[in-house]
């Protein structure tokens, strides 16, 4: 059945999209309107700046791994064709830099400027290196769930999704011992935002945050649902991810040619979204970190570059995203059909 809402069903021969009830969260074009919306930072901070470490190592497309083709996405020779069965022992050493090498150098500057950070981790890459995700616990980071496997959600089945959200939660459990309190996909279906919500609630697990949005620069509330005719609803809290300062640009054709290119657009945005928070609407900035990326050594000096330059500010709030969704969940809680 077509969307009953939408005025302009399509006329085209192509595949029809079918409107789904429980899992299709409605669009929101609207947001905040034009006064934006004061998050109230903690000590009246001007930004909140969520610095973001993906770690996908070992997760990704792969012989290996029993797909049909090996993973052709971020690394140094992006696009290359992929190959039917085979192992891409190329592509897997460039990944296997960012699990043996990158991620240890990421970490390593943000415990010693005492920030702590995102990681957004893939159940698998957890199981094959735990030792990454017992030292994020260990200094005070914030370990969320980023699926089980890094590979598009598209074509799976919703039961099939489903038992791969859960696999990737349980993963999380076991190397951290904590259950993750946020999630990511990036490469999601049209119905992963409830799956996602369907499987923390059957688990009975609190999901205080998802970063499947590029819609805005400070969190925001939407209703779920699957919630509809529920008496107390929860909501689901947005806290919005971002392509644009985020170092997978250095594989993308229209990105990042030269580290610095990195540094002054990470830089413009800060200093753009900071002056907002000067004249009284306070955002949040998200960075994008990939370890076979930024954990390269000239991108990993535009990084170290960036954090001491917002080191030197006053009222910036390096945060985690879980720390993020915790201030905003108690300064502005659910209220359905609200934005705040």
């Amino acid at each position: 059945m077509a969307n009953p809402h939408d005025p302009n069903p399509p006329t085209t021969t192509a595949p029809a999209w079918h409107w789904d009830s429980r899992h299709d969260f409605p669009r929101d074009v609207i947001g905040y309107g034009p006064g934006s919306h004061d998050p109230r930072w903690p000590g009246g901070a001007k930004i909140a700046v969520s610095f973001v470490v993906n770690y996908e190592e070992g997760a990704e497309l792969t012989a290996l791994n029993g797909d049909a083709y090996s993973e052709t996405r971020l690394w140094e020779a992006a696009g290359a064709p992929p190959r039917l069965r085979q192992r891409a022992v190329n592509v897997e050493s460039e990944y296997g830099y960012g699990a043996r090498a990158g991620v240890w150098r990421l970490l390593r500057l943000f415990e010693r400027r005492g920030l702590s950070v995102t990681l957004y981790a893939v159940g698998k890459a957890l199981e094959d290196n735990p030792e990454v995700g017992r030292e994020c616990v260990r200094v005070g980071h914030d370990v969320a769930c980023h699926e089980y496997r890094w590979v598009d959600y598209h074509d799976f089945s919703p039961e099939d999704e489903k038992a791969m959200i859960k696999r990737g939660i349980e993963a999380v459990k076991n190397v951290t011992g904590e259950y993750p309190k946020g999630w990511y996909y990036g490469r999601l279906s049209p119905r992963s935002h409830a799956l996602v919500w369907d499987v923390f609630h059957e688990m009975g697990i609190p999901l205080l945050w998802n970063s499947d949005s590029y819609a805005d620069d400070v969190p925001y509330w939407v209703d779920v649902p699957a919630e509809k005719d529920d008496p107390d609803p929860k909501g689901l809290l947005m806290v919005p991810y971002s392509y644009d300062c985020n170092d997978f640009k250095f594989g993308v054709a229209t990105g990042f040619g030269a580290p610095m290119d990195f540094y002054d657009h990470v830089k413009s945005a800060f200093d753009m979204l900071y002056e907002e928070g000067c004249e009284g609407m306070p955002k949040m900035m998200t960075v994008g970190l990939h370890c076979r990326v930024a954990g390269k050594p000239a991108r990993f000096a535009a990084l170290k570059k960036f954090v001491e330059y917002i080191s030197s500010k006053e009222g910036v709030w390096v945060a985690t995203r879980t720390q993020i969704a915790e201030h905003f969940r108690e300064q502005f809680p659910y209220r359905k059909g609200q934005r705040v």
